[in-house]
C-alpha cells in the first residue's frame, strides 16, 4: 500500500485532535471536579447520579423538614396539654380545701369562686393552642378552632350523645325549698297565718347522667339499648313530635311511656318541683325518668336506675341547642351533629353535617400523618376528643353554683341574726318569729355547706381521673418524640451514607485529574511536535 504525505498529514491531524479532545475533557474535569459534562458522557454514571440525587432529595426532605416540622407540633401540643393539667391541678387544689374547713369564712368562699371562674375561663383555652396557624387539637380541620372564641348566641346544633349508663351514672343531690328572707315586721311574722312563708329546705339523692352542654332548647329522641342488644330496636324509647311542643313537658302533653317506664322534661328544676302541687318538692317515681333542660340533666327514678345499671344500658339522645358560650367546646369535633343556624341565625343547608362516629359507634379519627423517612409514617396529631371533654367544664360549672349558694345561704343568715339586733324587731314576737328564720336559714346554710364539702371531696377523684387520662397522652407523646429522635439518627446516617455514594458516583479526584491532565496535555504536546517534524520532509528526501 503506498502511503502519502497527505495521508499522513491527515492521521496526524486526526490524532492531534484527538488528542486535544482528550485535554479538553481533562480540562473541564479538572475545573468541575465531576466525572461527566453531559449524560452521553458517561450513560451508567448519569442514570446513577440521578437515582442518588432523587434518594438525596428525599432523605433531605425529612431530615430537614418533615421531622423538625413533626417535632414542633409534639411540642406545642405537649405544653397545651401540660397548661391544661395544670389548671385541673389547681382545681384540685381548692377541692381539697373546699372539702374541708379551709374555706370557712365568707372571704374565703368568695375568693375560691373567683378562682374557679378564672380557671373555668382558661380551662380549654389551650384548646385552640396552634403551630403555625394550625390549631393541634382538631385532627385534619386545622383552620377551625376547637373552642367557641366569642358568644354565639344565635347558633343552634342538632346533636347526638350517647352515653354509658355504667360509666357516667352517678348519684347527685337536689334540694328543693328556698329560705327569702323577710324585709319587713309584718313579713316576719306572716307565717303565724302561712306557715309555709317560711321554706323548709329538703334534700333528696337520685341517680343522673349530665349530658355535656346544659340550656338544652330541645330534645327530639331519647333511645336506651341493653348490653347485648344488636337490634337496630331499642329497649327503651322517647320520641318527641311538633304536636307536643318537639319538647314534652308538663305544659304540653304530660309524660311520654315506653316499655313500663315514663319521661317528663321540665324546663328548669323550678317547673319540676312546682309539678309537685302539696309540697313542692322534687320527685322521682321508681319507674320515671326526669329530663331538666336548664341543667342537661337526666334523673332516674330507682327503679329505672337499678334496670339500666344491671343491664349495663347505653343511652342515646338527640337534642338541638341554640346559643353557645365564650369558651365551650365546639359539638363537631366530638359528636354526630348537624349545624343548624349560623352566628346570625341564618338557617343552614349544606356541609353543615359532622360526623364523628360510624354507624357501629366507633370513633372516627381525623390523623395528620407525617411521612418521616421511607415508607414510615407517624400520626402527630393528639385529637381533643381523646383527651379532654366538656365534663371537668362543667365540674367547674356544679363547683361555682355549690359555692354561690353558700355564699347565698350565709348572706341570709347574716341578715337575719342582724335583723334579730334592730330596734324595730325588737318585740318578743318578732324575735321568736326571727328566731324561726333563723332556724331556717340556718338549715339551708347547713346543707349548702355539706353538699358543697361533698361535692368537692368527689371532684378530687374525679379530677384526678382527668389528669391521668392527660398524663397518659402526655406520655404517648413523649414516645412519638422518641420515635423522632430515633428515626431523625437513622435518616441522617442514611443521608451521609447517599452523600457519600452520591460523591464517589459523581466527583473526581482532584489529584488524579491533574495527573491525568498534564498526561494528557504533554502528549498533546508532543504530538504537536511530530507532526511539525514531517512538515520539514519532502519526496526528494529520499531520491
Amino acid at each position: 500500500m503506498r502511503v502519502t504525505n497527505k495521508m499522513i498529514m491527515n492521521n496526524s491531524a486526526s490524532n492531534i485532535n484527538s488528542a486535544k479532545e482528550v485535554v479538553n475533557t481533562r480540562n473541564k474535569q479538572m475545573t468541575s471536579q465531576k466525572r461527566i459534562d453531559k449524560p452521553s458522557d458517561d450513560p451508567v454514571i448519569a442514570v446513577r447520579s440521578l437515582r442518588l440525587a432523587t434518594t438525596l432529595s428525599q432523605v433531605s426532605q425529612y431530615y430537614s423538614k418533615n421531622i423538625p416540622d413533626a417535632n414542633q407540633w409534639l411540642d406545642i401540643t405537649e405544653t397545651a396539654l401540660i397548661n391544661i393539667s395544670n389548671v385541673a391541678t389547681d382545681c384540685k387544689t381548692i377541692c381539697v380545701g373546699g372539702s374541708t374547713d379551709s374555706y370557712n369564712s365568707q372571704s374565703d368562699r368568695k375568693t375560691m369562686l373567683t378562682q374557679l371562674e378564672s380557671l373555668q375561663k382558661a380551662l380549654f383555652a389551650e384548646g385552640n393552642a396552634d403551630y403555625a396557624n394550625r390549631t393541634v387539637f382538631t385532627g385534619y380541620r386545622t383552620n377551625s378552632n376547637l373552642t367557641f372564641t366569642e358568644d354565639e348566641t344565635q347558633t343552634k346544633y342538632r346533636i347526638d350523645q350517647t352515653l354509658s349508663i355504667e360509666d357516667l351514672m352517678e348519684e347527685h343531690r337536689y334540694y328543693s325549698g328556698n329560705v327569702v328572707v323577710p324585709t319587713t315586721e309584718a313579713e316576719v311574722i306572716a307565717p303565724k297565718d302561712n306557715a309555709t312563708l317560711i321554706s323548709d329546705i329538703t334534700e333528696t339523692d337520685y341517680y343522673r347522667l349530665r349530658l355535656n352542654y346544659k340550656d338544652i332548647e330541645s330534645v327530639n329522641s331519647i333511645n336506651i339499648k341493653y348490653e347485648g342488644n344488636t337490634t337496630d330496636t331499642p329497649d327503651i324509647s322517647f320520641a318527641f313530635t311538633a304536636t307536643n311542643g318537639v319538647y314534652n313537658d308538663d305544659t304540653s302533653g304530660g309524660a311520654l311511656t315506653s316499655n313500663g317506664f315514663s319521661l317528663r322534661v321540665y324546663e328548669n328544676e323550678t317547673d319540676w318541683a312546682n309539678a309537685d302541687t302539696t309540697d313542692k318538692v322534687k320527685k322521682v317515681e321508681n319507674n320515671e325518668i326526669v329530663f331538666i333542660r336548664e341543667t342537661g340533666d337526666i334523673i332516674f327514678g330507682d327503679t329505672v336506675a337499678s334496670t339500666l345499671k344491671t343491664n349495663k344500658a347505653e343511652l342515646a339522645v338527640q337534642y338541638d341547642k341554640t346559643g353557645f358560650k365564650e369558651g365551650q367546646l365546639r359539638p363537631e369535633y366530638y359528636y354526630n351533629c348537624t349545624k343548624m343556624t349560623d352566628s346570625t341565625g341564618a338557617a343552614l343547608t349544606s356541609n353543615n353535617e359532622y360526623t364523628k362516629f360510624d354507624a357501629n359507634g366507633n370513633v372516627i379519627h381525623f390523623d395528620i400523618e407525617y411521612t418521616i423517612a421511607a415508607n414510615q409514617t407517624i400520626a402527630i396529631n393528639t385529637e381533643a376528643s381523646d383527651v379532654f371533654d366538656s365534663s371537668l367544664q362543667r365540674d367547674i360549672d356544679e363547683m361555682m353554683n355549690a359555692v354561690q349558694r353558700v355564699i347565698s345561704a350565709y348572706d341570709k343568715l347574716d341578715t337575719i341574726k342582724n335583723m334579730k339586733s334592730e330596734t324595730q324587731y325588737a318585740s318578743d314576737e318578732d324575735q321568736e318569729w326571727l328566731d324561726k328564720w333563723q332556724d331556717a336559714a340556718q338549715k339551708e346554710f347547713d346543707y349548702y355547706n355539706n353538699n358543697m364539702r361533698k361535692l368537692f371531696d368527689t371532684e378530687i377523684g374525679n379530677i384526678k381521673s382527668y389528669c391521668d387520662k392527660i398524663s397518659l397522652a402526655i406520655t404517648d407523646l413523649g414516645c412519638k418524640e422518641q420515635s423522632l429522635d430515633l428515626t431523625k439518627v437513622r435518616v441522617g446516617d442514611q443521608r451521609e451514607t447517599v452523600q457519600q455514594l452520591q460523591t464517589e458516583n459523581d466527583d473526581v479526584d482532584l489529584s488524579q485529574i491533574i495527573i491525568d491532565y498534564t498526561a494528557a496535555y504533554t502528549a498533546y504536546q508532543a504530538s504537536l511536535t511530530a507532526a511539525g517534524k514531517l512538515g520539514d520532509s519532502t519526496l526528494l528526501n529520499y531520491i
